[in-house]
């Protein structure tokens, strides 16, 4: 068996025998298998949208040896004594521990939220009640914030390309569609997610490791620079190491590791509202057509530097997707976006969110505990404002021209919306750098001038950042660890998953 590398265009809406000719004509043999490596939609010219894919082809017909193969994660496992526990069962908690057990640690993961069913059901009843229900909600829950997104698998961050195909690769083992592995933005949908995360979990029990949910950390044992245990709403857990992966918005939890000798400081972060148009206004605007055969939904990305402002720049895009309530606590009013796997919603929505110093605002010196209870009181203002979980909105021209004008409005987001300015209830350097980034924006996409604006997003990423060694262990402990989102040295699934199969390296390597 021979192999050959090959890349080719193909129009959308191919199916599998114009795909074999296609391959056929390239190599010329008629007996022949194909694996795709990589495959991404090239529409540049809305004249001439195609696929683009490389494609490795096997037949033994051709001489060639089979090329590299990418390196595997090497998780080398003996039985060991030392126990684990690691908090927060978001994408880097639960890597770090399903790596940590594969290795042949007793590891204990518990989560304060509930398990994936439980929380679906609590989110539903949310939604139509506007009963918010603490630990059971699209903050808290098994699997993080991120089991109720679009499942976005791109990531910026480098050198972990042995990590993420590990990540991948497990994420399919669990039912995950086989395309995340060569997709160039791959995406899962929360529909998958959902089913992903618990067949992840059996996963991980059936290699002996314990899941503990509705169990809250609420305090830490340091003696001498390690932790001893942690105590929680169920009692005490002893173990040899600690990962901690709080996620975004657990403040209760990074106060309580402050107040413990754990460092952070303040970093730079991004803060804004959530878009919404019509998602045929976008199809139109990326590809000339309001529907393309065999792609989904269009989607965007889209970056503006205005003079003297901040960069701005969409996030978190969900085509065909909904605008969700995403309070982590009681009262706090914050939006966010998601979509399920075939993005067939009919609206579309992203972030627009501007980066932002907190010392240049506040004009001195912030620490990690005033950036937390700035950015509380920031999302507090939205609930009183709206006395709830309404979404202030306003119309994007009326965001620009800061003036409203009784427009009329429909909308993915389940809680209902206040026509407001909402221009005044935002940082004033955040929406100033908002308005020249909207402006940017309807310059280069037509028709993006007829979308709406809405609510506070305010969990594009961490406010604050560990201080922390390159083997991820926080600086002054020996057993600690802060890894994830909620580090500030990570975002997003990828991203955090790796952070977390890192730093389980690091204790395995230890």
């Amino acid at each position: 068996m021979g192999y050959k590398r090959i890349s080719i265009k193909i129009p959308v809406g191919y199916d599998e025998d114009r795909l074999r000719k296609k391959i056929r004509w390239f190599v010329n043999v008629d007996d022949f298998s194909y694996t795709i490596e990589s495959k991404s939609l090239d529409a540049r010219n809305k004249n001439n949208i195609h696929w683009e894919m490389r494609l490795l082809i096997s037949s033994d017909s051709f001489k060639q040896d089979l090329p590299e193969l990418k390196p595997e994660l090497d998780i080398p496992f003996r039985k060991r004594d030392e126990k684990v526990v690691v908090v927060g069962s978001g994408p880097a908690g639960f890597f770090a521990a399903f790596v940590l057990q594969k290795a042949g640690f007793k590891v204990t993961l518990i989560e304060r939220g509930t398990d994936v069913t439980t929380r679906t059901k609590d989110i539903k009843t949310f939604e139509s009640t506007g009963i918010f229900i603490a630990n059971s909600n699209y903050a808290f829950g098994e699997g993080g914030a991120g089991t109720f997104s679009d499942g976005k698998l791109t990531s910026r961050s480098k050198k972990i390309s042995v990590e993420k195909k590990f990540i991948l690769e497990s994420y399919v083992s669990a039912g995950a569609p086989d395309e995340i592995k060569y997709m160039t933005h791959p995406h899962v949908g929360s529909d998958n997610l959902k089913i992903i995360v618990k067949n992840l979990r059996a996963q991980f029990e059936n290699l002996g490791g314990t899941y503990l949910f509705e169990t809250t950390m609420t305090d830490i044992k340091v003696v001498t620079g390690k932790v001893t245990k942690i105590t929680t709403n169920n009692g005490d857990i002893v173990a040899n190491y600690f990962l901690i992966a709080p996620g975004h918005s657990s403040y209760d939890t990074y106060r309580m590791l402050m107040k413990k000798g754990i460092n952070f400081h303040a970093k730079n972060f991004a803060l804004g509202s959530r878009m919404e148009h019509q998602q045929e206004i976008i199809n139109l605007a990326q590809w000339g057509k309001k529907s393309l055969p065999g792609v989904k939904a269009a989607e965007y990305r889209l970056t503006s530097k205005g003079i003297n402002q901040e960069q701005v720049y969409s996030f978190c895009m969900c085509p065909g997707g909904i605008i969700v309530p995403a309070a982590a606590t009681a009262d706090t009013n914050i939006v966010n976006g998601m979509s399920d796997y075939m993005r067939d919603n009919e609206f579309a929505n992203a972030a627009c969110v501007a980066t932002v110093n907190i010392g240049t605002i506040l004009n001195r010196e912030v620490s990690a505990m005033e950036t937390l209870d700035w950015m509380e009181n920031l999302e507090n203002s939205f609930f009183n404002f709206s006395k709830g979980y309404k979404a202030p909105f306003c119309s994007i021209k009326d965001f620009i021209a800061k003036k409203i004008t009784k427009s009329s409005m429909n909308t993915s987001y389940p809680l209902g919306i206040i026509e407001t300015p909402l221009w005044e209830l935002l940082p004033k350097s955040v929406e100033a750098s908002m308005r020249a980034g909207l402006k940017d924006f309807i310059r280069k996409m037509k028709g993006f001038e007829t979308g709406n604006i809405m609510g506070l997003e305010s969990k594009s990423s961490a406010p604050i950042q560990v201080d922390r060694e390159k083997d991820g262990l926080c600086t002054g402990f020996e057993n600690l660890y802060v890894i994830g989102e909620g580090s500030g040295f990570a975002g997003g699934i990828i991203s955090s998953a790796a952070d977390g199969v890192k730093s389980a390296l690091s204790i395995i390597s230890s």
